[in-house]
């Protein structure tokens, strides 16, 4: 881990508790949200998939908004203070009324469900990271080795959100809520340096505008981004949706499989813990297409041979990669904006180019995902998507843009060098 300036050290700190309370509340209550849905709604998978269908509308909508929003302000924190407060209401909502609108009006209580999930975390966790990965270039410090702290978060969940959810989910989601009210004392006390020494290759003086959207959208790279998004990325976060549903299958008590399920939670959050302290130098070294298209190639591969395991032994050692797959992603697509898209659109690139196009994959995969998982099963699905991602692959391999990397700098020194 690279070392952080003494002046920057409390801050670092600060903001990496921040992440790691942020993510410590999802896992919580979040993680677990379609086994809730499935054991204490009573939902169908085809009902289920229209849930996160659904909850992926009203990402899509908001996800730019708060992107806007973000460019908008610059470092404020205003936006920041909004998702917290949103989170602490987490307990109330669930207990109070998403369940029972679920149970006595289905369809009201996807809507209302959606929108509060939205503001709170499927929009919110876009904005957290990217406000993140802004703080940390102003810094001076890598976005890589702050957003670790938010597996660790997972993590110490995970490790017991499992039986907690047996006991009652109840009890996850006070947890969340009082998690969130510290959350909310660790923002307050977050300063902002806007006068940075690099602050000119973070921030800019000219805010964006409604043009600078405009012109973004006709970027011929955006669309090519957006490709890899929809071929690769929808596969892997739509085939995790309702894996855990697909993973207590292979137990006869379905109470050990929620239990193992979490267990696994943990090690797959300490995978990512870990890696996120090299990923980002490894994604420097080689650049980040190569590392976007070495997700596609590892995705592809997880979601094929998952289909067609039949051991829970292998099932279990499959779980964990997809944290691999998550920070080797996220450290990619940051530096991947960076390098090719304007700072003025830095956010609003972030979530709505990625973030935001992640969810129309939810509204247009999710539901036909669910009627697949019901009518052909798990195994036939995860195949079928496993096959989508190594094809969107090899089409990003020739649609993305090329990116800085020490390897090809090292390349081409020992080409100068043998001439």
């Amino acid at each position: 881990m690279e070392k952080i300036a003494i002046n920057n050290k409390a801050e670092y700190y600060k903001i990496s508790s921040f992440i790691f309370l942020y993510f410590f509340t999802w896992s919580a209550s979040i993680g677990l949200l379609a086994i809730w849905l499935g054991q204490k709604a009573n939902l169908s998978g085809t009902v289920i998939g229209t849930v996160f269908a659904i909850n992926g509308i009203f990402s899509v909508i908001l996800k730019p908004i708060y992107g806007y929003i973000l460019d908008k302000i610059g470092m404020s924190k205003y936006l920041l203070y909004f998702v917290v407060l949103m989170s602490a209401l987490m307990a109330p909502f669930f207990i109070y009324v998403y369940q029972p609108l679920l149970i006595s009006n289905t369809l009201l209580g996807i809507i209302v469900g959606a929108i509060y999930l939205s503001f709170a975390w499927y929009a919110g966790v876009a904005a957290c990271e990217s406000y993140t990965d802004r703080y940390s270039r102003l810094n001076g410090m890598e976005f890589g080795q702050i957003r670790m702290w938010g597996s660790l978060g997972w993590a110490v969940a995970s490790s017991f959100s499992g039986l907690l959810f047996n006991l009652s989910p109840a009890y996850n989601f006070i947890m969340g809520s009082v998690a969130s009210l510290i959350m909310l004392a660790v923002l307050l006390s977050l300063k902002v340096n806007v006068n940075a020494a690099n602050a000119s290759e973070v921030l800019t003086k000219e805010k964006i505008a409604p043009a600078d959207v405009y012109a973004l959208l006709r970027n011929r790279k955006f669309w090519a981004f957006c490709l890899y998004v929809a071929g690769v990325a929808w596969m892997m976060f739509i085939a995790e949706q309702q894996f855990s549903r697909y993973f207590v299958t292979f137990f006869d008590d379905v109470h050990q499989g929620n239990a193992v399920f979490g267990y696994l939670g943990t090690v797959q959050s300490g995978m990512e813990f870990v890696m996120y302290m090299v990923i980002p130098l490894f994604v420097n070294f080689i650049g980040a297409k190569r590392g976007l298209l070495i997700v596609g190639l590892v995705v592809g591969a997880r979601l094929i041979i998952s289909g067609l395991c039949e051991s829970h032994l292998l099932i279990s050692v499959l779980k964990p990669l997809y944290g691999l797959e998550i920070c080797l992603l996220l450290v990619s697509v940051f530096k991947y904006i960076a390098e090719h898209f304007d700072k003025r659109v830095n956010a609003t690139m972030y979530l709505l180019g990625y973030q935001a196009m992640l969810y129309v994959g939810n509204v247009v995969v999710s539901s036909p995902a669910g009627i697949l998982y019901d009518r052909i099963g798990f195994e036939n699905t995860y195949i079928i998507m496993g096959c989508v991602a190594l094809t969107f692959t090899l089409i990003s391999l020739f649609t993305l843009s090329a990116c800085q990397s020490k390897w090809r700098q090292h390349s081409a020194l020992d080409i100068a060098g043998n001439n």
